[in-house]
C-alpha cells in the first residue's frame, strides 16, 4: 500500500487534515491528530462524539478523505502530501 519512504513520513507526521461530509451533502475539513497501524487511520480527541467528523460519520456518512502534509522546503517550494480516500467507520481504541 505505503513505500517504506512513505510509511517513514506518515510515522513522522502527527497532524492531518480530515475531511468528511454532513448528512445536508456539505464537505467540512478538520485538522487531526492521527495514528496510522500501516492498514489503519485512526483519529481521536478530546469530546470526539460532540465533533462535525464524528456526528457526520455517525450520521451514516462514512466516505472521508485524510491528506498527511507538510513543506519540505520553502526555497525550492517542495510540499509533500500523502492523500488517501476511504470510508470511515466508528471504533473504540485505547490511543489517541
Amino acid at each position: 500500500m505505503f513505500s517504506e519512504a512513505e510509511l517513514t513520513y506518515l510515522k513522522s507526521q502527527y497532524l492531518a487534515r480530515l475531511g468528511t461530509v454532513s448528512s445536508k451533502g456539505q464537505p467540512t475539513v478538520d485538522a487531526v491528530g492521527f495514528e496510522f497501524d500501516g492498514a489503519r487511520f485512526y483519529v481521536g480527541g478530546r469530546n470526539l462524539p460532540g465533533t462535525r467528523k464524528y456526528k457526520n460519520v455517525a450520521a451514516g456518512n462514512h466516505k472521508v478523505s485524510i491528506i498527511i502534509d507538510d513543506l519540505e522546503s520553502v526555497q525550492p517550494w517542495q510540499p509533500r502530501q500523502i492523500k488517501v480516500h476511504g470510508l470511515a467507520e466508528i471504533v473504540e481504541r485505547d490511543g489517541q
